[in-house]
């Protein structure tokens, strides 16, 4: 009886579910979100650009810049900007994007609460290696419902062979998907295994 409902399943969502795409950035891109900085634990030591690490300079660390990038700072709490040249690799606590110098945090006027909001307007892209942009996972989706009890139908019939099937509710549909991979072929086997039961799938990036 759940194969019935299959028909109403994947091709409802392709908006929905393009791979992401990976843009090298380009002067003049922002962003936003959360700044920390950090200081005397690491001066004098090497940076992952390989200069040594000075608290009072005008430098930041980035996950995903290229080293050499030559980007502007606003705190958006207070308006205060700073120039700084990424130099280094962070931060690596989730939820931030930004670590600064001490002396880069101090010209905005968050050394002493240590987290800001702020913006980030990249001036010049530097010449050096990138990080990992976003470290991209998949699943394998296996349909979408506008009906939830049709997805849970799927869902209980793939139970027994992938116990990490789920049903992801959102926007007025509900996603039944199984599994997440950090590598397309692992999830391109599931998939072929999912096809193998009489079931549409389709691998889905999901974002990092």
């Amino acid at each position: 009886m759940v194969r019935r409902v299959l028909p109403v399943a994947v091709l409802l969502l392709l908006a929905g579910c393009a791979t992401n795409r990976f843009e090298p950035p380009k002067p003049r891109d922002t962003t936003r979100g959360i700044a920390s900085w950090y200081g005397e634990q690491f001066h004098g030591k090497p940076t992952a650009s390989g200069e040594i690490y000075d608290m009072h300079g005008m430098t930041a660390a980035h996950r995903e810049l290229p080293l050499g990038t030559v980007a502007d700072v606003r705190n958006l709490e207070n308006g205060r900007k700073v120039r700084v040249t990424i130099n280094d690799r962070g931060p690596f606590v989730r939820g931030r994007v930004i670590d600064l110098s001490y002396g880069a945090a101090k010209e905005l006027g968050m050394a002493d609460v240590g987290l800001a909001k702020v913006e980030i307007r990249i001036v010049s892209v530097g010449g050096g290696t990138s990080g990992p942009i976003r470290t991209r996972r998949y699943t394998v989706q296996v349909g979408a419902y506008r009906e939830r009890s049709n997805a849970v139908a799927v869902q209980r019939q793939l139970e027994e062979s992938h116990p990490d099937v789920t049903v992801i509710s959102e926007g007025g549909w509900h996603r039944v998907r199984v599994g997440t991979y950090r590598k397309r072929e692992l999830a391109e086997d599931v998939r072929r295994q999912v096809a193998r039961a009489g079931l549409d799938a389709m691998v889905v990036a999901l974002p990092g």
